[in-house]
């Protein structure tokens, strides 16, 4: 049964995020799509590792926010969390259950861009709701965006109402390489570019361009280093920004997620990645072993090449580059975790101690193998030894089983043609 807009729960509907900034007459004829359904005591309105994109919305009663038998959260209706859609990370990480009898509301993302046609003239009368119209366009993206579905929803809210926005000229630049940080950039309309001198006097080298919904400026936010790179539109552009001290507490905080090197190990040995985002000159002086060394500058450009598929730690001299390095691949899609106190602290400590929690004890193929800093070359070396007479052993089993399946496969290839030759006899003498 469709939605009265003008009834109780159509008013309560009018306050969800990011409904509140339609149209009226688009959200009344969003109502007429909407069906509000119910659930008892104990459902389960979704599971964790679902990844199913509707968006959920209590009107009614309270959920709890679980995983496995551990309560994270709960939500009740009319609270500032329940504004905006439960647990809207995807996949979803937690389980969502109805504690007693609730009322809710499902949407599909799509449904939130339904647009009723309109005449020239209403539109010229109305050009509130065409800005609305952007900006509802703008926000559903934004709530959709990697890095603002996994912020808690106090966050989000607050990261919505500190939103700022500003227009810049085509041709005019935004950000200069070499200031100092000071904002978060969205790009609500327009296209921009980001550009880097290597060195003073040098050619700007293009890194990338950024369209609708894109964002950048974080880099010198999180690390607290100067602009390591230029911004300038492309196009006239319409940006919402977000200051220092607000991106600092509501967005990296609660975004990024550190790793003792001990955890770090651990899913090393499970497949994990290590990635060192220093300068070249400073990986080649030393590194830890099977790391693979994808400079910060350059990693933007190689996020193609990469597995999404694989969990990524990331390392540098103290951390702080490591920080930069993870929220850019999160906003792409990446699970990516921080080494915690980076390179540096870790490398001091075995210089004055071999029995460092650097060197923990690794458990692989019935064997114990130390993590060691690689500095000589020769343990980097020795490790690499290790790891091609592993392939090497596993190459020949798999030619071992190459060699059983094709003779199996010979025997049942013969089996078949005795088979169609009695088969064929059969139909000889039938017909």
């Amino acid at each position: 049964m469709a939605v009265d807009a003008l009834s109780e729960e159509g008013r309560i509907i009018r306050q969800l995020i990011p409904l509140a900034n339609m149209p009226g007459k688009w959200f009344n004829a969003l109502c007429e799509q909407l069906v509000v359904e119910e659930a008892e005591d104990g459902k389960f309105l979704f599971y964790r590792g679902d990844a199913n994109t509707e968006l959920f919305y209590l009107l009614k009663g309270s959920v709890s926010l679980q995983i496995d038998e551990l309560k994270i959260e709960t939500i009740t209706a009319g609270s500032d969390a329940a504004r905006f859609s439960l647990a809207h990370q995807v996949p979803r990480k937690v389980n969502v259950i109805a504690k007693g009898n609730i009322r809710y509301l499902r949407l599909r993302p799509e449904m939130m861009k339904f647009a009723p046609d309109t005449s020239k003239d209403d539109r010229e009368r109305d050009m509130t709701n065409i800005q609305l119209t952007e900006s509802d366009d703008w926000m559903t993206t934004l709530l959709m965006s990697p890095i603002f579905r996994a912020l808690p929803p106090a966050n989000l809210q607050k990261v919505i109402m500190a939103l700022e926005e500003v227009n810049y000229k085509a041709g005019d630049v935004i950000i200069e390489q070499g200031e100092e940080g000071d904002y978060f950039y969205f790009v609500k309309k327009g296209q921009c570019q980001i550009t880097r001198k290597p060195f003073v006097g040098s050619k700007e080298i293009k890194l990338a361009t950024c369209n609708n919904q894109d964002a950048f400026g974080e880099d010198a936010l999180i690390s607290g280093l100067p602009r390591n790179a230029a911004v300038s539109a492309i196009t006239d552009v319409s940006l919402l920004r977000l200051n220092k001290d607000k991106f600092i507490s509501l967005i990296k905080h609660p975004l990024l997620k550190h790793i003792s090197y001990h955890d770090a190990a651990e899913l090393l040995a499970k497949g994990a990645m290590l990635i060192d985002v220093r300068e070249p000159e400073d990986y080649n002086k030393y590194h830890l072993p099977r790391s693979v060394n994808i400079p910060l500058f350059s990693l933007r450009m190689q996020l193609r090449t990469m597995n999404r598929q694989q969990l990524l730690i990331l390392v540098c001299k103290d951390g702080v580059i490591s920080e930069t390095a993870a929220f850019i691949l999160i906003r792409h899609k990446f699970s990516a975790y921080v080494l915690l106190g980076g390179i540096d602290k870790l490398g001091a400590d075995l210089l004055k101690s071999t029995a460092t929690a650097f060197q923990e004890e690794v458990v692989a193929d019935g064997k114990t193998q130390a993590q060691v800093l690689s500095t000589p070359v020769e343990n980097e070396t020795e490790l690499l030894r290790d790891h091609l007479r592993k392939m090497q052993a596993q190459y020949k089993v798999l030619q071992t089983e190459k060699t059983a399946l094709e003779e199996k496969c010979a025997s049942l290839t013969k089996h078949v043609n005795v088979l169609l030759e009695q088969l064929k006899a059969v139909k000889s003498k039938t017909g």
